[in-house]
């Protein structure tokens, strides 16, 4: 057998907190904007933790708002960060829990717990790369390639004509599936613009629709028997999201998937959705729960409950969390974080292949550190 060095005990020496605001080229509009309760979205802004030991290994991980939420959650980590200084980087729970307790005044979930998904990713980026392996690998993968579709190009600001243009882009570039957003006040047009895309694709493409949450319960089931012809993968946040009995009823009732979760803040909001039967597809976010720490806790109820996956968006995560699932999951293409990193994900045969790289194999370009707008260092005394 190879000979193994004994495990050298190390400890943080420094954390890099940074928020950047990455502009969209293209105002984005789902059905909350149609329905008046929430602007186009023209920029995202992240939170990116970047962690350093005394033996000299490093950690990439990041958080992220849309609309509103960075400078809170940038904030709270600057309040907290200090507390993981100094300690192995290798005891991630322990460090969850203190970092957690630090700033247990303001809660287990939203801003809080989503400030110190950051911290919590990059400490698994640094395990993996201190290990030369992929973080699916690290946890445990059982596959090396995870089904993808595309959301970016199916927005409501996008005409028909430029949703369909960007769907055979998609499916011609590798992506499995094609994602289009409903929820307009006239379902009339919601019905046009899928039928639209699904004559357009053929009926062998998968489909999927997401409301982002604009319907009420009767306006649901109506939309959801009409959109039954259609072959959909799943119908995406037809309710308000923490309308779990609405939306078990939903799932009972039609025979096209729901899927949802992606605006819950914690675990125990999911433990609500995955009790009440309230979904198919559930799609925890790793940032929005609290990091990986919690998303791994996450899986493990969604699996035995019997539900399938499909993470939300930060694929450069989520590919490697979806990889570890024992059911055949989805993951979220999104080219909108493609200038904050050096490297690409690849697509091929309408799959999302893990990289080979150590850790969540990305590292920030020049443009990410050009739209830094603030950063703090916490250093080992």
């Amino acid at each position: 057998m190879p000979h193994q060095p004994a495990y050298q005990p190390d400890a943080i020496r420094t954390v890099r907190l940074s928020t950047a605001t990455l502009p969209l080229a293209t105002a984005i509009s789902d059905a909350k904007v149609f329905t008046g309760r929430q602007k186009p979205m023209t920029e995202v802004v992240f939170l990116f933790a970047e962690i350093t030991t005394e033996q000299g290994f490093e950690g990439l991980g990041f958080s992220y708002s849309k609309r509103a939420g960075g400078p809170a959650q940038y904030a709270h980590a600057k309040e907290v960060a200090q507390t993981a200084v100094g300690e192995d980087p290798n005891d991630i729970a322990k460090l969850y829990t203190k970092l957690l307790w630090a700033g247990a005044s303001v809660g287990r979930s939203g801003v809080a717990t989503q400030a110190l998904a950051a911290i919590d990713i990059a400490l698994y980026d640094l395990k993996a790369k201190r290990a030369g392996l992929p973080l699916a690998k690290l946890l445990g993968a059982h596959r090396d390639s995870v089904r993808t579709y595309n959301t970016s190009g199916g927005f409501l600001n996008a005409s028909i004509d430029e949703v369909k243009e960007r769907a055979s882009r998609s499916i011609a570039e590798g992506i499995g599936g094609i994602k289009i957003k409903v929820g307009l006040p006239d379902g009339a047009r919601d019905l046009a613009r899928v039928a639209a895309v699904r004559e357009h694709i053929g009926p062998d493409v998968p489909l999927m629709v997401d409301a982002n949450q604009q319907w009420d319960r009767g306006a649901a089931l109506r939309m959801g028997r009409r959109l039954e012809e259609f072959d959909l993968v799943w119908i995406e946040e037809p309710l308000d999201a923490y309308d779990a009995e609405g939306h078990a009823a939903l799932a009972a009732a039609l025979d096209t998937p729901i899927a949802t979760g992606e605006m819950l803040a914690s675990v125990a909001e999911h433990e609500r959705l995955i009790a009440t039967r309230a979904c198919d597809i559930i799609q925890p976010d790793a940032p929005r729960v609290g990091g990986i720490t919690q998303f791994l806790r996450l899986l493990t109820l969604a699996d035995q409950a019997g539900l399938d996956l499909a993470p939300h968006f930060a694929m450069e995560i989520h590919l490697h969390l979806a990889a570890t699932y024992p059911r055949e999951p989805w993951v979220e293409h999104f080219d909108w974080l493609d200038p904050l990193f050096n490297e690409r994900l690849e697509t091929k045969d309408g799959r999302m292949l893990v990289p080979d790289r150590p850790g969540l194999g990305v590292t920030l370009s020049d443009q990410a550190r050009a739209w830094t707008t603030d950063s703090a260092t916490f250093t080992r005394n």
